[in-house]
């Protein structure tokens, strides 16, 4: 009775761990015109964000709303669109979001000049931070005859 237990367990876990390893996706089976053209939709959808998902391409992304863009870029490179074409078009239909590397435009110019702001606003931060520090030293190591006697006399007096 335990062997046979035992032989159920066994075959349960060795059932969980292959089902853990099953990783089942769906899979685009678009047949493109040429390879060329599929390896000009497939850089295309690697380089638009989903715009469902956080963070994800149109060929990551196992979203619906993914799934049909991917289709859409497919068609119109087969369509003989070209790639600025392409963008356009999910740009006017989507916004900027699907774009991992926005425009240089003026309303995009905080995104690609911030990063630099910051750093020379932190780079002046540590510079009058380390020049007020320099100049507190050397104002503290000069001192005078008079502080000096009366350093001493304080650490005579401690010292008793």
């Amino acid at each position: 009775m335990i062997k046979s237990l035992i032989k159920k367990v066994t075959a349960v876990m060795i059932l969980l761990s292959v089902a853990l390893f099953a990783n089942a996706t769906p899979v685009d089976t678009y047949q493109f015109k040429s390879t060329d053209n599929q390896k000009r939709a497939l850089d295309l959808a690697h380089s638009l964000r989903c715009p469902q998902c956080q963070n994800q391409n149109l060929i990551d992304s196992n979203s619906p709303v993914a799934q049909d863009l991917r289709l859409e870029v497919y068609q119109m490179v087969d369509e003989g669109k070209a790639d600025n074409e392409i963008i356009e078009f999910m740009t006017s239909r989507y916004g900027e979001f699907v774009l991992y590397k926005p425009r240089m435009e003026a309303k995009t110019y905080i995104l690609w000049l911030g990063p630099f702001g910051l750093l020379l606003f932190g780079a002046l931060i540590g510079f009058f931070f380390i020049r007020k520090q320099r100049i507190a030293e050397a104002n503290n190591q000069d001192l005078t005859t008079e502080d000096q006697q009366e350093l001493d006399r304080l650490l005579k007096r401690d010292g008793k």
